[in-house]
């Protein structure tokens, strides 16, 4: 069974909301190549089960991957099906969370006020998404923090860049979901790879 610590020594996932099939890939060797060990395809991308299955039979060894924006029990189970072991959400399921744990794979559902979080930890999630960020400032992930179990692990997601990632650290939060600062369709590999690089040595100097 997947540990969600073993994966946070470079605590950034990347989301690649719209990717396609073709490219999933190659910008996923990018990613890896440059230090992420987190991967995460919207299921509101283009085929995303398919192109889950496709980087996890090319670097299933290598890093976390799974999916976002999972809604129902049924695409955990098809996420499960081509070998995800990440379930991300927007939202907190407590139905969506039980078949994540139940087929072994790791949780993070989205939270946004203290009773989603702690309703995210009786359900079993191994952490804890704050989502959207940007509407969550770190002031308030400091609050959830100082009264969720010690270590829960918070992630903070939506809006993250290399200038506000000190703020969330400082507050408590322990890791990030980098979406369209990182990957939106249209970059090539060589930009996505840019702005990776960047973002790991930014949070490496933190």
């Amino acid at each position: 069974m997947p540990q969600l610590n073993s994966y946070m020594t470079m605590p950034l996932i990347a989301i690649l909301r719209g990717i396609t099939n073709d490219e999933v890939v190659d910008v996923t060797a990018a990613l890896i190549e440059e230090g992420f060990t987190m991967i995460e395809v919207p299921l509101n991308s283009p085929n995303a089960v398919e192109s889950i299955r496709r980087i996890v039979a090319a670097f299933g060894d290598k890093a976390l991957i799974g999916a976002g924006t999972v809604l129902t029990v049924e695409q955990v189970d098809a996420v499960a099906a081509v070998g995800g072991k990440l379930i991300v959400s927007p939202n907190m399921n407590p139905a969506v969370i039980k078949r994540t744990k139940e087929l072994g794979m790791i949780s993070a559902p989205g939270v946004a006020t203290p009773t989603e979080l702690f309703a995210a930890i009786e359900a079993g999630a191994d952490a804890a998404k704050a989502f959207p960020a940007d509407a969550i400032p770190p002031s308030t992930v400091k609050a959830w923090t100082s009264v969720a179990p010690k270590g829960y692990p918070i992630l903070a997601v939506g809006g993250i860049h290399a200038g506000n990632m000190a703020d969330y650290l400082r507050a408590g939060a322990v890791g990030f979901g980098i979406g369209s600062n990182l990957y939106k369709p249209g970059k090539t590999v060589a930009e996505v790879r840019a702005v990776a690089k960047d973002m790991i040595q930014t949070i490496s100097a933190l």
